[in-house]
């Protein structure tokens, strides 16, 4: 069974930055692509950025496109969303999930099969 931690979520003023990591179990981390997603109260879960295996090719949502950048480290079996500019809009819980081994990264929440617990990101005007 694979686990995925999420961890570095907090309180931040708008315009601060923040930087979300995500601890995965298991073996042949660097097979599997990583997505982040949010979910704020009320609304239903999106899709924020994904990341292929490799990390060589990246996918993000257009709300977070120049402010938001994904990466890997898979030697530490870690992947990170780097936050910045962020404003109250981007206030949720952001889940990072592990994909099948498709052969293409994308959106669609269909695509992971593991999924964290969630680290709260909440950003005060």
């Amino acid at each position: 069974q694979v686990q995925l931690v999420e961890s570095g979520g907090g309180l931040v003023q708008a315009g601060g930055s923040l930087r979300l990591s995500c601890a995965a179990s298991g073996r042949t981390f660097s097979n599997y692509a990583m997505g982040w997603f949010r979910q704020a109260p009320g609304k239903e879960r999106e899709f924020v950025a994904a990341i292929s295996g490799g990390g060589g090719v990246t996918y993000y949502a257009d709300s977070v496109k120049g402010r938001f950048t994904i990466s890997r480290d898979n030697a530490k079996n870690t992947v990170y969303l780097q936050m910045y500019s962020l404003t109250p809009e981007d206030t949720a819980v952001y889940y990072c999930a592990r994909d099948y081994a498709l052969a293409r990264i994308g959106p669609e929440p269909w695509r992971y099969e593991y999924w964290g617990q969630g680290t709260q990101v909440t950003v005060s005007s």
